[in-house]
């Protein structure tokens, strides 16, 4: 590119980026005019966003039946028979409320600051179907302004344009085109019993390999066993490990966390991270912790348990979301009522329990 290409470039650039602050300030301008009692949504690049689908924000598994048996036509009728009735909370429900308490005492320590969470609603539903989703969010007192309705189209293509760092869905094709897309993404389930959560404090739970790092240690357990895996660990132990699709949460998690640090509030920090690995800690838990230290990220509290179940630990725990790759895993959490979210990455996805999926046969 020549020299004028590259000022043309750059002067184009800048003044798209005085534009953009130009609209951001009328905006801004603008909703304070209004006088709402209602917080201004951040401006995108600053905040760190969570796009939740409106099938994990609220229990739809019955509208979903009539979808499914009825049709299109049958479920927008439905929805809109229904819209003045709210839906029940979904498994994403409690993690949302929890991003609106930080985001409040963000607020009080920094009034005019723009790193908050933002919460947009990302759904394939059709606009018809707005109504009923509007309305449960105010029913609820739920902070979410923007929103997303593709009309039965997928709605993955709009997670970049407005800064996801987060895309939580019941769709597993969905997620794992994100991921593909290289954002955070996860499928959300439901616990099998209802646990009391935490009211003043975010509460993120992840493992390890394939989750917050990527899955080069489990492909070596798989395929050579633990013995060679301790052994790759030791040697490598001063070498990062590569990051996993959650990393980038995580990080997102620790630049809001050292906002409260800097007003001496450590200790009251309303979010708290915790790492909850299969790993143990003598043989193969060292090349985790530097692998955090290289990044310059920290966790609250490092869980290694030697293979032993998760499902316990995370019940004394009790986070809004927890992030595992495999199934088993999930599963385990969601019997002993821990709301998880499975990662579909790596190649855990190729085994269950342990044991490697055989493909089915052609007939």
């Amino acid at each position: 590119m020549s020299e004028i290409k590259q000022t043309e470039v750059a002067t184009t650039d800048k003044k798209e980026a005085l534009a953009e602050e130009k609209d951001w300030a009328a905006a801004k301008a603008h909703f304070e005019n209004l006088k709402s009692t209602k917080p201004r949504p951040p401006k995108p690049k600053y905040a760190v966003t969570i796009a939740v689908s409106s099938r994990t924000l609220f229990d739809m598994v019955a509208e979903r039946k009539i979808f499914e048996e009825e049709g299109l036509e049958k479920y927008v009728q439905h929805q809109q028979e229904h819209e003045n009735e709210p839906l029940k909370q979904g498994p994403a429900f409690p993690f949302v409320k929890a991003l609106m308490t930080v985001n409040e005492r963000l607020r009080n320590l920094y009034p005019d600051s723009e790193e908050l969470f933002d919460i947009v609603l990302m759904t394939n539903n059709h606009a018809q179907v707005g109504v009923r989703l509007m309305n449960s969010i105010n029913h609820y007192d739920l902070t979410i302004e923007r929103f997303c309705m593709t009309g039965g189209q997928s709605p993955i293509g709009y997670l970049e344009a407005y800064m996801t760092n987060l895309y939580l869905s019941k769709d597993s094709k969905k997620v794992q085109e994100a991921i593909e897309e290289g954002i955070a993404a996860a499928i959300m389930f439901k616990p099998d019993v209802e646990s009391q959560l935490s009211e003043t404090q975010l509460r993120v739970a992840f493992d390890g390999d394939a989750v917050l790092f990527s899955d080069e240690s489990e492909i070596i357990v798989k395929q050579h066993g633990l013995d060679t895996f301790f052994e790759h660990e030791k040697q490598h132990e001063n070498k990062p490990l590569a990051q996993g699709p959650l990393k980038c949460f995580l990080e997102a998690l620790g630049k809001l966390q050292k906002k409260f640090y800097a007003k001496n509030e450590r200790l009251d920090c309303p979010i708290r991270t915790f790492l909850v690995t299969a790993r143990s800690a003598a043989s193969s838990g060292v090349r985790v912790l530097k692998t955090l230290r290289s990044w310059g990220l920290e966790i609250d509290e490092a869980l290694f348990l030697a293979g032993a179940p998760k499902g316990p630990l995370l019940q004394k725990i009790r986070p809004h979301i927890f992030f595992d790759d495999q199934m088993f895993h999930i599963e385990g959490a969601k019997e002993m009522g821990t709301i998880a979210a499975h990662v579909p990455y790596g190649i855990g996805q190729k085994y269950n329990k342990g044991k490697l999926i055989e493909p089915k046969q052609q007939k």
